[in-house]
């Protein structure tokens, strides 16, 4: 049995597709235990491809849509429709698609790097948690420490800190695996204030999924270093949530920004 990291690392690794208009590529699903396509998933195939048909340029935005679930047994092809290309930035659409249709979009802006003025709010960032610390989240394959949990059934902020670091691995690689990342705990995060619920209880006291993500990236950096996820939720109305948040290096640097909405359901 493949080991998570090494799948993931497989599913990354997009292959050019021959035919058809327009740039195509193709890579494998992750093998999850789960019922369906893992939007991290998506979101980490849709910057590899954006970043293949651009070569030059990394990817600063990224807008995804999910209208439909994703089949786990059939791999996803990816179109990329070119709008804009100069000699500093570009803007692409991918578009996701398996026999059943469309199952996600994104619209995606790239940048090649330039010089310039570099300044940000001074961030307090405290120490990385002890190994005591240590967590375990089923489909993030690297390590992850957090002095709170998303599992407590008491009402607590809904706020989550989540740091993280992956093996060593190609620098050019962190802009996917951190995109797939925010995808895992802003739901569990927006759940943390209602007293009894958890995010345990997907399937059974609630119904979930995401319908957009965006992620922006501010600057290099790299995932085989300590990086903080420090997320936040100001809103769970309509049946749905809003969550947001900020990726950092032990040092303070804001290397990316990410924001969700998704479905979120009550059963009475």
């Amino acid at each position: 049995m493949t080991d998570l990291w090494t799948d993931l690392l497989a599913c990354v690794d997009l292959r050019e597709q021959e035919g058809g208009p327009g740039l195509r590529y193709t890579g494998p699903n992750q093998r999850l235990p789960y019922h369906r396509l893992f939007g991290g998933q998506l979101l980490a195939q849709f910057v590899q491809a954006a970043s293949l048909a651009c070569p030059g340029k990394t990817v600063k935005s990224l807008h995804a849509l999910f209208p439909r679930a994703g089949k786990t047994d059939e791999p996803v092809s990816y179109q990329v429709e070119r709008h804009h290309e100069g000699g500093t930035f570009a803007k692409v659409t991918v578009v996701a698609r398996q026999t059943s249709g469309v199952v996600a979009t994104a619209s995606v802006s790239l940048h090649a790097f330039e010089e310039g003025l570099d300044r940000q709010t001074d961030v307090k960032v405290p120490e990385v948690p002890t190994d005591e610390h240590r967590i375990g989240l089923d489909l993030i394959p690297w390590e992850t420490r957090s002095v709170r949990s998303l599992d407590t059934p008491g009402a607590e902020p809904a706020e989550f800190d989540l740091w993280m670091r992956t093996p060593s691995v190609d620098p050019q690689l962190a802009p996917a695996l951190t995109a797939y990342a925010t995808d895992l705990t802003l739901i569990g995060t927006a759940l943390r204030p209602l007293e009894g619920v958890t995010q345990n209880d997907a399937g059974t006291a609630f119904t979930s999924a995401v319908t957009s993500h965006t992620v922006w990236f501010h600057r290099p950096f790299r995932t085989d270093d300590w990086l903080l996820l420090r997320q936040h939720s100001p809103l769970l109305a309509h049946g749905r949530c809003f969550g947001r948040g900020d990726i950092l290096t032990r040092d303070g640097s804001l290397v990316a920004s990410f924001a969700q909405e998704a479905l979120l359901r009550f059963r009475s």
